[in-house]
């Protein structure tokens, strides 16, 4: 269900073995370089035109009295009762495991500062990026200077190997410091271009305004990174210092524990043991998005003995229960012959569980060819065949429709049993989805729009596909209703008519909106233009985030202008906050709920604004930290990677806070993961998509 109609490159093939099951997902195997979905793309999202009217005439390179807010607390500042070593201007403090159990669990307890006391400075505001700060400053009257109200907790596992014995929220050495020469903070902030989705910076930005605790098995080279980090901090606030600009005094603290305290004593902190297997004690969001999208995926049955759904996981016996298993992908070949081979044996307990087939959009018009139609129209017509038990022998004939064939041969064809096929891919839809739609649309005689429609609406089905597959299928819809079984006693003229083209399927890229819960989808601009495709999605109500769609006359009042929310005033630049609209976009979407309708989510791409209303409905329906909600809706975007920016996350980091408060009253709140470790994560997790 992308949002762009794209040209769809070819990547070199990766078999499933090689991009590994997302049903079960062994702890120990997950890494971030990783069973990367294939196709999935990052979209650009155009930051929009400046505010209208003069910018304010203020020296850029003042800071707010704002800057100034109190820090949040901290059981590491000031650091009474810690050992101190002193090394001429230099102290280190020693902690123990419990002591960083205790701050670790008490920094998740303490408000964020609010987004405009930190905002644009984690965007990244380095003093040659002249085109990032001519941004910024037509934007609002302040560039801002590092914030003084922050008071972080960040954690460097010493030897910097972080598939074993992790805490939560390490970070590696190199991901802080610069040795050249000598020991002082990475300058992260980009020296040139515009971005404000700089995720691969904050955890070093954040480090900057925080404690920290350093941790490892060789004591000799944890002192040796404190003192190297206490140099790091103790230049940083030099630097603030010359410039005017004091800020407040960080600490660097080593661990005398070892891990094997963490692990025995306070595992509530430990993301990966000393064997290198995740604990599931601290969200990871790598595996928390494949857990979901194996959850949205998960196989399911679309006609009788057919079932789409993912890849099986080769070391469980997921793909025991199906008799065939055909696999999509790019390399996969038009090979009915096998299925009929199958049909045609005599040994009943035979599984074939490893046949093939071009993955979706792999067949393009105009190259395709007669041959590769009939390819499809074989390959459903053995399908259906072997799931039913039947053999096209009911008149006598052979598949080739000219050869009579012998009475005892018919006869055990039609007493074989009927069986159980999976239609698979790696993520259980980008590949498969369109010899899924071709096969429902032959085996329920259905058109091609009923089909796409009615795989999603009445099978529940989840699923991507290109705009070359709209043109593929609809090119050989004719002959998928001529030869569907569901016809065979129809006239030809009466099959004809069942040909039409729906006013939305016009439209159609290949994507539908994703559905994010069954009262709310997330969509594009081109998603709200076309309103007939949402009333048959039972689509009633449109909120549109920042954009408006462009109907034809008439069609508003036709719609319901009461069933219209227009957010406006808030573009994709880092700067316009959607805060202050949430309580009403969450009213409008549970307006539409309790009336029986689902509200569709629209920006211009459908990934950040947007997506933004979506995490935080999500988070305030299913009760669900940030790092969840973001995994949830990550995962039923499909194809298109959401993409709020950073001060969007950092709101809805903000909303969590209001969400828990409400629940929990006096009992406050406690954020899963920090700001740091969150935009850390999400950095990696989108590196094997960047181009």
């Amino acid at each position: 269900m992308t949002t762009i109609a794209l040209t769809r490159p070819l990547p070199p093939h990766r078999p499933s073995s090689a991009i590994g099951p997302i049903s079960t997902i062994p702890l120990e195997s997950i890494s971030p370089s990783q069973a990367v979905v294939p196709n999935k793309h990052i979209p650009t999202c155009p930051p929009g035109p400046p505010t209208p009217g003069d910018p304010e005439k203020t020296n850029p390179l003042l800071g707010d009295e704002d800057d100034h807010a109190a820090q949040p607390s901290s059981l590491l500042y000031p650091p009474r009762g810690f050992p101190c070593r002193e090394s001429d201007s230099l102290r280190l403090f020693e902690i123990k495991a419990r002591d960083v159990t205790s701050a670790i669990d008490h920094i998740a307890r303490q408000p964020l500062p609010d987004p405009s006391l930190v905002f644009p400075w984690f965007h990244g505001l380095h003093s040659s990026n002249h085109i990032q700060q001519a941004f910024f400053i037509a934007r609002r009257k302040t560039l801002r200077r590092t914030p003084s109200c922050v008071r972080g907790l960040t954690v460097i596992k010493a030897d910097g190997d972080l598939t074993v014995a992790r805490l939560k929220g390490a970070v590696t050495p190199r991901e802080i410091l610069d040795y050249c020469p000598d020991p002082e903070f990475i300058d992260v902030d980009p020296k040139d271009g515009f971005s404000v989705r700089n995720f691969q910076i904050q955890a070093t930005k954040s480090a900057t305004l925080s404690d920290i605790v350093i941790y490892g098995t060789d004591p000799r080279l944890v002192h040796k990174l404190g003192w190297d980090v206490a140099t790091a901090q103790l230049r940083w606030r030099e630097k603030h210092e010359a410039q005017g600009h004091p800020i407040p005094e960080y600490n660097t603290f080593i661990c005398v524990d070892p891990f094997g305290t963490f692990e025995k004593k306070h595992p509530e902190v430990v993301a990966i043991d000393s064997r290198g297997r995740l604990t599931g004690n601290v969200v990871d969001l790598f595996y928390q998005e494949r857990k979901e999208m194996y959850t949205m995926a998960k196989s399911s049955e679309i006609a009788r003995n057919v079932w789409l759904g993912p890849t099986p996981d080769p070391s469980t016996d997921d793909g025991a229960q199906f008799d065939i298993l055909i696999e999509c992908s790019d390399v996969g070949r038009m090979n009915p012959a096998a299925l009929k081979a199958i049909a045609q044996s005599r040994k009943r307990d035979t599984r074939h569980p490893y046949l093939d087939f071009p993955s979706s959009g792999s067949i393009s018009p105009p190259t395709w060819s007669h041959a590769e139609a009939d390819g499809i129209l074989e390959t459903c017509r053995w399908i259906y065949h072997l799931a039913h038990g039947t053999f096209p022998g009911d008149d006598n004939l052979d598949i080739d429709g000219d050869t009579d064939m012998e009475e005892d041969e018919v006869q055990f064809f039609h007493s074989r049993r009927p069986m159980k096929i999976l239609i698979h891919c790696p993520d259980g839809y980008t590949e498969s989805t369109m010899l899924g739609i071709a096969y429902f649309s032959y085996s329920t005689g259905r058109g091609i729009p009923g089909a796409w429609l009615a795989l999603h609406t009445e099978k529940r089905r989840n699923f991507f596909a290109y705009p070359s597959d709209v043109a593929l299928l609809t090119c050989i819809e004719p002959r998928l209703l001529r030869e569907s079984p569901v016809h065979s006693r129809k006239r030809l003229s009466e099959i004809d008519a069942l040909i039409r083209e729906p006013p939305w399927f016009h439209g159609l890229d290949g994507s539908l909106p994703s559905r994010i819960l069954d009262y709310m989808y997330l969509g594009n601009l081109t998603h709200a233009n076309n309103p007939d495709l949402l009333r048959a999605l039972g689509i009633g109500q449109i909120l549109s985030v920042g954009e408006t769609a462009t109907w034809r006359d008439g069609e508003l009042q036709e719609w319901g202008p009461d069933k219209v929310c227009v957010i406006q005033g808030v573009q994709d630049n880092g700067i316009d906050p959607l805060t202050h609209e949430l309580e009403r976009c969450l009213k409008f979407i549970e307006r539409g709920r309790r009336n029986g309708t689902a509200t569709l989510v629209h920006c211009r791409v459908g990934v950040s604004r947007s997506a933004t209303i979506c995490i935080a409905e999500v988070m305030r329906e299913l009760d669900l930290s940030f790092p969840r909600a973001y995994c949830f809706v990550r995962a039923r975007r499909l194809n298109v990677i959401i993409q709020p920016h950073l001060r969007f996350v950092y709101e809805l980091l903000k909303w969590e806070e209001e969400l828990q408060t409400r629940k929990n009253g006096g009992a406050g709140f406690k954020r899963e993961l920090e700001w740091g470790e969150i935009a850390r994560e999400i950095a990696l997790m989108n590196r094997p998509y960047a181009r």
